[in-house]
């Protein structure tokens, strides 16, 4: 870049600072982890902070980021309001790994401004990822060849050892536990547990439960998604069996895209759109509307009666008839 682009650049980002109501744009570049082992992965995040008036482009990625450094997958950008109205925060990850031991300098990346039709560019910070091998002990010299072992004991020869040590245990351990449960006044055998509840019928009564407190209606918006959100991750945690509980709104969905098929395109879009406006108002401080937080229940209610196992009915007459090929008139 000449001395007079680099000129124009400084006098545009000028402008756009003051346009912008003197706030600042800052780019950023930052990796999970600086250091890795070969085939590792990590994920790097570009971040920008800029004035809603200003539109930003984000850098195109190719899938080989550097020599040695290949991208394997890319998120959607988020946006997230900060405290002031007038200044919002961007984000989009990428998933990275390299095969290749060294030290590599990632350069900054470019991000393409557009304020009242003047284009400019702001760059990030440069990052640096460390990627070893697999450490060698060359301490220890040649060893000995090992000589030829003993034919093995064959199974059928130790079978009756193993039985009768089992059975002996289970004598043992069915005595001291009836002498335990005497002395805490418990009985020997005790009836098997209640079955536990399917997950949907769980679900479903929070909701009601939710519904019916109606506390996104006295202020407590961040309360209500966030018990919201509680149910459909317990309900995801036991019907998928994928673990909402500890991941993020951002890992629950990256999960459940991986399984493809898990989930209709309609049932997948209603559920991200919820954890995502859950995450805004819990750490972003946005405010929902009306009509936001009754869809978000609404979704909610869909997003369990349209993932819940199917019910099977018993077979009619009438379906039986229909099977042998015979006309059934629908009343």
């Amino acid at each position: 870049m000449n001395l007079t682009t680099k000129t124009g650049s400084f006098l545009i980002l000028i402008l756009i600072a003051t346009s912008a109501n003197a706030q600042r744009i800052k780019a950023t570049a930052t990796i999970d982890s600086t250091n890795i082992l070969l085939g590792d992965q990590v994920k790097l995040f570009l971040e920008i902070d800029h004035p809603k008036s200003v539109e930003i482009t984000f850098p195109n990625l190719p899938d080989t980021l550097i020599e040695f450094i290949e991208v394997l997958d890319r998120s959607a950008i988020d946006t997230f309001e900060l405290d002031d109205e007038t200044y919002q925060k961007q984000i989009q990850s990428f998933l990275i790994t390299s095969f290749d031991s060294g030290s590599y300098r990632i350069p900054p990346f470019w991000f393409k401004i557009d304020l009242d039709d003047r284009l400019d560019s702001i760059p990030t910070n440069a990052a640096t990822l460390n990627v070893y091998s697999m450490a060698i002990d060359t301490t220890r010299g040649p060893t000995d060849i090992k000589y030829p072992y003993d034919a093995p004991v064959t199974l059928k020869e130790v079978i009756p050892y193993i039985l009768g040590i089992i059975l002996i245990a289970a004598i043992l351990f069915f005595i001291f536990y009836a002498i335990k449960r005497r002395k805490n006044n418990q009985p020997i055998f005790v009836l098997p547990k209640k079955p536990k509840e399917p997950p949907h019928i769980i679900a479903l009564r929070e909701l009601d439960r939710i519904k019916n407190e109606k506390i996104w209606q006295k202020g407590k918006t961040k309360q209500y998604y966030s018990e919201v959100t509680e149910a459909l991750r317990k309900y995801i945690e036991d019907r998928f069996e994928i673990p909402a509980m500890e991941q993020t709104s951002d890992e629950t969905i990256e999960s459940i895209r991986k399984q493809k098929g898990l989930l209709k395109n309609k049932t997948f879009e209603n559920l991200s759109q919820i954890l995502k406006l859950a995450d805004l108002v819990k750490f972003a401080k946005y405010q929902t509307s009306p009509d936001d937080d009754n869809m978000t229940l609404v979704n909610a209610y869909f997003f369990i009666n349209d993932t819940k196992p199917e019910e099977k009915k018993p077979e009619t007459p009438a379906e039986s008839e229909d099977e042998e090929g015979e006309d059934v008139k629908i009343k």
